[in-house]
């Protein structure tokens, strides 16, 4: 496995790294053996939010007593400077820790600066001066603002969506951070779930030495498969590349993501999973999406009122009203055996 530098950082840390949103799901047992399997088998780079509930709470018991020997990086989604400094000193007691190596603006809507008149970058540059914070990140989900920061010159590491369902904007994106030195962050590297080939999502970001991806973990089926490439990265061949573009050419370019930065929404639809479950009942166990949970789910998109909130806030400008018609139309087919999910 390739050790890697995150750009201008001190942060050296294998190209295979555990994402924590997910362990929000688990309960503490099972979160802690997989934060420790994680440490044991290679991994050194951590990656948290004050939005994941209580990720940073187990991560804290998992970790704690290794706290020198693994990166952490955390985000708060503080909209003023004392939101923001509750938000650390939180992330500190639940992480049993006095600094994170990485500190990240959470879904960042703008690239904040110094002068700026918010405060915000002014308060995390106090955060470093006082040792609490290493280093500087911000994480988002519009290419704009990603673009914009990197381009500022005041941010140590980007978080942002990568995967190979990506487009040439997105590789532009990873060249101008290699360029500048900003370390990248790969969140979504399959793509919210849609990507089930792990060994073609590993081979495809490994051709990109300055990208750290941060696999979500919940199970330890899961957990096995990124350790596995601990001894050995999958070699992207001929093989490995028709998976990729098979995949490519199966979605399209105007995919939900299941980010759920479209909600809520005002008639309670479950947006980020209606707008894409055509894609999962074919990409995952069915039965599951065929439930009577998720054919009521489904039923609520039949009342969307056309709002266009959810267009507004998608951050990768989807015609979301449409999406829904169209994923509705598609289930009742393959609830009625009319179409197939293979």
């Amino acid at each position: 496995m390739r050790q890697m530098r995150l750009g201008r950082t001190e942060i050296v840390t294998p190209q295979n790294a555990f994402g924590a949103l997910p362990i929000q799901r688990d309960d503490t047992e099972t979160a802690v053996m997989l934060l420790r399997k994680a440490y044991k088998g290679g991994m050194t780079f951590f990656d948290t939010a004050r939005a994941y509930t209580d990720s940073e709470v187990k991560m804290g018991i998992a970790l704690s007593d290794v706290r020198e020997k693994i990166f952490i990086a955390t985000k708060t989604g503080a909209s003023t400077p004392d939101e923001m400094k509750r938000h650390l000193e939180t992330s500190l007691t639940n992480l049993k820790t006095d600094y994170v190596d990485i500190y990240q603006f959470h879904m960042a809507s703008q690239c904040f600066r110094p002068g700026d008149g918010t405060g915000m970058y002014e308060t995390m540059e106090d955060f470093k001066r006082q040792g609490m914070i290493r280093h500087i990140g911000i994480t988002a989900h519009k290419i704009g603002v990603a673009e914009e920061a990197v381009d500022s010159g005041l941010y140590a590491t980007l978080q942002f969506p990568f995967s190979y369902l990506s487009g040439q904007r997105e590789i532009d994106l990873v060249e101008k951070c290699r360029k500048a030195d900003v370390g990248f962050i790969a969140m979504k590297a399959i793509a919210g779930g849609l990507i089930t080939n792990a060994a073609a999502a590993m081979a495809y970001i490994a051709q990109f030495d300055n990208v750290l991806p941060i696999w979500g973990v919940q199970k330890e089926w899961e957990l096995d498969q990124w350790l596995s490439f601990m001894m050995g990265i999958p070699e992207m061949d001929d093989a490995m590349t028709a998976v990729i573009e098979a995949d490519k050419a199966s979605m399209g370019a105007d995919f939900c993501r299941g980010c759920g930065y479209c909600m809520p929404c005002p008639k309670e639809i479950t947006i980020n999973q209606c707008a894409r479950i055509s894609l999962m009942i074919r990409r995952a166990p069915s039965a599951g999406w065929l439930n009577e949970y998720w054919q009521a789910e489904m039923e609520k998109t039949t009342e969307c009122i056309g709002c266009g909130l959810c267009k507004t806030r998608c951050p990768y400008e989807l015609d979301i009203p449409a999406l829904l018609k169209k994923n509705y139309e598609d289930y009742k087919l393959v609830l009625s055996g009319e179409r197939s999910v293979k």
